[in-house]
């Protein structure tokens, strides 16, 4: 019974995504971004004003911090700046290449659109800090959550009134709910083009492959469901700190090649590999309990994100290679972008066509 809240969101999810596509989630987020600022503004004035303000909030996390069996800090010490400014930099790549991401920009009405929303992010980012500062209410009200995943929903129930929880709760279940419909959608793409038409069924047409894109939409939900009961939650943890590494290795393939062709595409896909072994083996030598991994030059450690680490041999063996095979003079693939393919206005009567082609 522990299960039902979360088997009900997913069968929700898989409801409105198969019967609407990308128009359900795009649609909704609307009302998810007005219910989450809504909780977020309403959390960071009410909960410190009951605690005393932020001076106090600061003063009584910073105390639990450093009372804890390995003592945390407050303001992050010189030992951490090459490690926390690493993943940053990190975690900004790979967000922009998540197959998610790009399925959303893909899928936009127009450049305009794209830009639009862009110029938008730094409000979704300053809140994405108002929300870090809700872990430290949670240390300042006392808060001993038996998972660090309890902390702010325990935070909501000990601070809000019943009728304002439940709202806040609604807000944190639509907010997983939207992403994770367009990691499905994208997840389903990727099957239905890159191996369903190229090796299954070549001459497939667009309704058929819509239509096995709702189904294996549905069974990557189904699969999720079913990894995240059946299975312990430190696989989700390891999968995901190893989900920013691997997805980091694409940047080179995805972003270099909108704006250059000369990386050969063999070097590209060896530098992916290498890319992608050294990551893994930085985080395997961890025991797969962190991203963090401290590379040693002579005497001096530079601890930094693995991911960055392993960008930095993605590149060079890209380029290296790039040299090598052009030097043996190894065919490169065609560039099948054409210059009508930058013209909005041509780009957007190929869409109507394509609505058509499906309608039809």
């Amino acid at each position: 019974m522990n299960d039902l809240p979360l088997i009900l969101a997913f069968v929700i999810l898989a409801f409105y995504t198969y019967t609407s596509g990308l128009r359900a989630p795009a649609l909704i987020a609307l009302v998810k971004d007005s219910m989450i600022y809504l909780m977020v503004i309403a959390a960071v004035t009410v909960i410190p004003a009951a605690l005393g303000g932020y001076a106090e909030v600061f003063r009584l996390a910073d105390r639990a911090l450093a009372a804890k069996a390995t003592a945390g800090h407050l303001i992050l010490p010189p030992a951490g700046y090459s490690a926390y400014a690493t993943l940053a930099f990190g975690s900004a790549l790979a967000a922009f290449v998540y197959p998610h991401t790009i399925t959303g920009i893909l899928s936009s009405s127009s450049g305009h659109a794209i830009k639009r929303n862009a110029a938008l992010l730094p409000a979704y980012t300053f809140l994405l800090g108002l929300i870090a500062l809700l872990g430290l209410m949670a240390l300042a009200a006392g808060i001993n959550p038996l998972t660090p995943n309890d902390a702010v929903p325990q935070l909501f129930l000990k601070m809000f009134p019943p009728w304002f929880t439940g709202f806040c709760f609604a807000a944190i279940v639509i907010g997983a709910l939207v992403p994770a419909a367009i990691m499905s959608i994208a997840a389903a793409n990727l099957f239905t083009r890159n191996i369903y038409r190229e090796y299954i069924r070549p001459d497939v047409t667009q309704k058929q492959e819509a239509k096995v894109a709702k189904l294996v939409s549905l069974v990557v939900k189904l699969g999720a469901l079913a990894f995240v009961i059946l299975l312990p939650l430190q696989y989700a943890i390891v999968l995901q700190l190893l989900g920013g590494i691997w997805i980091v290795e694409t940047f080179p393939s995805i972003i270099f090649g909108l704006f250059t062709r000369w990386l050969h595409h063999h070097a590209l896909l060896a530098g992916w590999a290498a890319g992608m072994i050294t990551g893994t083996a930085m985080v395997a030598t961890l025991g797969f309990k962190s991203a963090i991994y401290t590379l040693h030059v002579g005497n001096v450690a530079i601890p930094a994100y693995a991911g960055v680490y392993a960008l930095a041999v993605n590149l060079v063996v890209s380029v290296v290679l790039t040299l090598i095979y052009d030097a043996m003079g190894i065919k490169r693939l065609p560039d099948r972008t054409r210059q009508e393919d930058y013209d909005e206005d041509a780009v957007a009567v190929r869409a109507m066509d394509t609505d058509l082609e499906k309608a039809a």
